[in-house]
């Protein structure tokens, strides 16, 4: 697929639309995706005419499988290495979600694990489809998952139920999504698009400088729990040990093999 095509975008009635396109990779997030994202987002926060943004997966059983490792570019471009300086993918893009100066509402229309599901919790308010399935899986494959990440869920879920959802790297599915927290609502899977454009146009309908004044200030809320830099050098070394490890090599094969991964605690 075309890398133009990653992200479709759409406006409509002061909402702006982006649907992850990559259905053969089930809309896993590629660093392309993603800096796309990013630049699209970051023009947007320029335009007081698009009032809210709703993010969704393209048609399919998927919102978002995770974060596609191996789409990672071997020849990137000066301008892309340059956008990329300071700040590696993933994080670029969940940032310009949560900075974005207007509401931003996810669409999980399907599945969301990984990174997928990190995408939705940074986005200001989530609906979902009936039926779907939701789960962070790297204690299962010897991951340690980066503190942003961590702490993002935990602003959303709450720090008890964040740490049962990393430790123990279950799939929550039916209710429990609702009633874990993942979603503010959920809606039989035909509805979800009328519904969710209705909502849009609710929030984009109120007005502008409330909205950008009231996210602002709740960003700056959030930004009260913030890691001191010595807990993220700490965090960086325990991450190294974690993408050193034979656990992580076989939990990659085991998930590959589609078997019960066997660690060693090495």
């Amino acid at each position: 697929m075309a890398e133009e095509n990653l992200l479709l975008t759409e406006i409509q009635d002061h909402i702006g639309v982006l649907t992850l396109n990559r259905p053969e990779k089930r809309n896993a997030l590629s660093p392309q995706l993603l800096v796309t994202l990013h630049l699209t987002l970051a023009e947007w926060a320029e335009n007081d005419d698009i009032r809210a943004v709703v993010i969704k997966g393209c048609e399919g059983r998927a919102f978002s499988s995770g974060y596609d490792v191996s789409a990672i570019p071997t020849d990137v471009s000066p301008e892309m290495a340059e956008i990329l300086k300071n700040e590696n993918p993933l994080t670029l893009g969940l940032h310009s979600v949560k900075k974005f100066p207007y509401p931003v509402i996810a669409m999980i229309n399907g599945y969301a694990f990984g990174a997928g599901l990190n995408l939705a919790m940074c986005c200001d308010m989530r609906i979902a489809a009936e039926g779907i399935k939701v789960g962070m899986p790297p204690a299962k494959l010897g991951l340690v998952y980066h503190p942003e990440g961590l702490k993002q869920f935990a602003d959303v879920l709450g720090l008890a139920t964040t740490r049962e959802v990393f430790l123990s790297a279950r799939t929550y599915e039916g209710a429990e999504v609702l009633s874990a927290g993942f979603v503010h609502r959920q809606v039989p899977a035909e509805n979800l698009e009328a519904e969710v454009f209705d909502y849009a146009r609710q929030v984009a309908g109120n007005a502008p400088l409330s909205l950008k004044g009231t996210k602002e200030i709740l960003n700056m809320l959030e930004r009260t729990r913030e890691f001191w830099q010595k807990d993220l050098d700490r965090a960086e070394v325990i991450i190294k040990e974690s993408f050193a490890s034979k656990d992580l090599a076989e939990g990659q094969a085991a998930f590959l093999e589609k078997r019960k991964p066997v660690f060693t605690g090495k």
